[in-house]
């Protein structure tokens, strides 16, 4: 399963209280970064692919831009739209419930975003490029795409073949979620299997099971689709001020430029 075949319903609705430790800001605030380092000016309209439930979008859309948000998940999708009501936004969001691989917009967009190793999400032979060709087919001329991806390194040492129990504290009072890693080094894909409990309003728990997959990807493998698919890479960074990638990153932050 990947990304695009909306397996997050056992997971949306805790998902993002088990990523509470991201910050956004500071994420968004290296976009901006981005945006005037390699730039001539910021872009208004932006896309925030694989966007789940809507956290970069918002934070984005409070600086003043116009966004987008893509997902796969309709489970996702529908946490988003209901944070948006409870939102003052400067400006109105549009979402729409697409396949990364296989995405429509309506016009170009002056950059795109990509955030929580969504890419690895690209599993089968053929996705990745897919998926950047569309990219790039709607970016403005030397627009940016600003993506992660988890590294070979986390897929080998911290992913492996380890569990994780995520308790009250990260799921919210009277949840937990279980998480079992399976990372095959031949086919270089890690299973998630996932099973989430509910606390209901007599004490009882619901659970929720599904299965989620990831393809570890080299940098090389990711310079070579970029390339393939029209951009110029501008650099992989181990963090928000612009630090080389190196082996030993658990997520690498990549920049790439639109040729056209």
């Amino acid at each position: 399963m990947s990304k695009m075949c909306d397996n997050y319903g056992a997971i949306s609705a805790v998902y993002d209280k088990i990523n509470s430790n991201v910050d956004y800001s500071a994420w968004a605030d290296f976009f901006e970064k981005c945006f005037d380092k390699f730039l001539k000016e910021r872009p208004e309209l932006v896309l925030d692919l694989a966007c789940g439930t809507g956290s970069m979008t918002f934070e984005l859309a409070r600086r003043g831009y116009d966004m987008i948000g893509v997902d796969g998940s309709y489970d996702m999708l529908n946490e988003a739209y209901d944070r948006k009501f409870d939102l003052e936004l400067p400006r109105d969001v549009l979402f729409l419930l697409q396949d990364m691989r296989e995405f429509e917009l309506y016009g170009t967009v002056g950059a795109v975003t990509c955030c929580l190793d969504s890419l690895n999400y690209l599993t089968e032979d053929g996705d990745l490029e897919k998926c950047l060709s569309l990219v790039h087919n709607y970016l403005d001329p030397d627009g940016l795409f600003l993506f992660d991806i988890n590294t070979p390194n986390k897929f080998e040492n911290v992913y492996a073949s380890n569990s994780y129990v995520y308790e009250e504290d990260d799921c919210g009072e009277g949840n937990f979620c279980v998480w079992q890693n399976a990372y095959d080094k031949e086919s270089r894909l890690c299973d998630f299997s996932l099973t989430v409990f509910e606390k209901n309003e007599d004490g009882t728990y619901s659970r929720r099971d599904e299965l989620q997959t990831e393809r570890c990807y080299s940098e090389a493998e990711i310079e070579k689709a970029l390339t393939k698919t029209g951009f110029e890479v501008i650099g992989f960074y181990s963090d928000f001020d612009f630090t080389p990638a190196c082996d030993t990153d658990e997520r690498w932050y990549a920049v790439a430029r639109a040729k056209k």
